[in-house]
């Protein structure tokens, strides 16, 4: 890549993206440009902007793309109900589509030549990345250093830090930190103790939820309002995408909601063991279901829940901008039509129950046919009969041809 002369980097400011800076300015002898995004994170933006600016960077981006990531990127994927292997909200995997994008527009509103990140060559996010930007910029050159530098330590990374003069936040000596992970939808942790599967998480670990034992001894009641499968306003309030969210970390964090601790088969083919906090996602998770248990037909959500899990795995995997699933997004989309309603929540001690669901014009619940009482004919019980026998036909051929045996 020596004809490289202008790249993109995805840039936080932390440790690694500083060095990888210096890196790039100096192995390729190229003009560096960053992009910082804000998805919800929960930092000060500003600092990176500082540390560009002392680096000689040019050209810094440093963008607020909350409401972009939930509407466009977090919203669709709960239309689906998307859990990868029944436990992670892939809080993760959702957000690299979208800074891919973005750095892919990036290279082409400058110029670049090339687009770099710092994901690491064990992980699932180099994957996401590259995926991403190949499908949508074919012929985008990417340098991944952790695929080409022999910095693989955190030591030698921090010898390289003191060597070139690069300011370095929360030296820590020689124990490693938590490798985090945070947006609108989930803060993950990584490495450290968590390495070995048998140890339980730190209590001060966490950081956007209280324990369930020290969760309020009262409960929470919330009421969410749905309209074409996205939640619209939490207790009569209108709200947008990413105030949905923002709200719901707040109220779900102080009531324990949304921790998970969790062995994942990484993409690359790995285990790896990783804890989450979910708050928002958690609860969004738990209310849309309930909508939909109300206004959708049978047939049509149990074909959601048969393809689930393969739409969750193409997030997961980096195909996110792949036509399998935007053509999945367009069935599920559609099949949203009717999921329109409210549904309370009452959250207690890290647990979530549903305690009521309604829909005034798509509810598919009768209670004339679904009632114990008399149904004055609605539905005739008696036909249950034949019913039963035609269903039970093959099990009692089958059941006679075993007798004969």
């Amino acid at each position: 890549m020596s004809e490289v002369k202008k790249v993109v980097l995805a840039y936080s400011g932390g440790l690694d993206t500083s060095i990888i800076l210096r890196w790039l300015q100096e192995e390729y002898q190229c003009e560096v440009v960053t992009f910082t995004a804000d998805i919800g994170q929960g930092e000060e933006l500003e600092p990176a902007r500082a540390k560009a600016e002392a680096a000689n960077i040019k050209e810094i981006y440093i963008e607020d793309l909350r409401e972009e990531f939930a509407r466009d990127y977090v919203f669709p994927m709960f239309r689906a109900n998307a859990i990868y292997e029944g436990e992670y909200l892939l809080g993760t995997s959702i957000a690299r589509p979208l800074i891919a994008k973005r750095l892919v527009e990036i290279a082409r509103e400058t110029g670049a030549d090339a687009i770099s990140h710092g994901a690491t060559g064990k992980g699932n996010d180099q994957v996401r990345f590259e995926l991403g930007a190949y499908a949508l910029m074919p012929d985008v050159k990417i340098i991944a250093p952790w695929r080409e530098w022999a910095l693989v330590s955190r030591d030698k990374l921090m010898k390289y830090a003191d060597e070139k003069g690069i300011a370095v936040e929360k030296k820590r000596g020689t124990k490693s930190p938590y490798s985090m992970d945070a947006n609108l939808l989930h803060i993950s942790y990584e490495g450290n103790i968590l390495e070995d599967p048998w140890n339980q998480p730190e209590d001060d670990m966490w950081l956007w939820t209280v324990s369930p034992e020290q969760a309020p001894d009262n409960p929470l009641y919330i009421e969410l309002e749905f309209n074409n499968g996205d939640i619209i306003a939490v207790d009569g309030k209108a709200m947008s995408p990413a105030g949905v969210m923002e709200y719901l970390n707040k109220i779900g964090g102080e009531n324990g909601i949304g921790r998970d601790d969790i062995v994942e088969n990484r993409y690359v083919g790995m285990k790896a063991r990783g804890c989450y906090e979910t708050p928002a996602g958690t609860i969004m998770l738990k209310a849309h279901r309930a909508m939909e248990s109300l206004t959708l037909d049978r047939e049509v959500m149990h074909l959601k829940d048969e393809l689930m899990p393969r739409y969750a795995k193409l997030i997961y995997n980096g195909y996110w901008w792949s036509p399998e699933r935007e053509m999945l997004q367009t069935m599920i989309d559609q099949s949203q039509q009717n999921v329109t309603g409210n549904v309370r929540l009452k959250l207690y001690k890290g647990s979530i129950m549903v305690a009521g669901r309604k829909s005034e014009t798509n509810s598919l619940f009768d209670k004339s046919i679904a009632t114990f009482e008399d149904d004055a004919g609605a539905y005739n019980q008696a036909d249950a009969t034949g019913f039963i026998r035609l269903n039970a036909l093959r099990l009692r051929i089958a059941a006679s041809r075993k007798a004969l045996k």
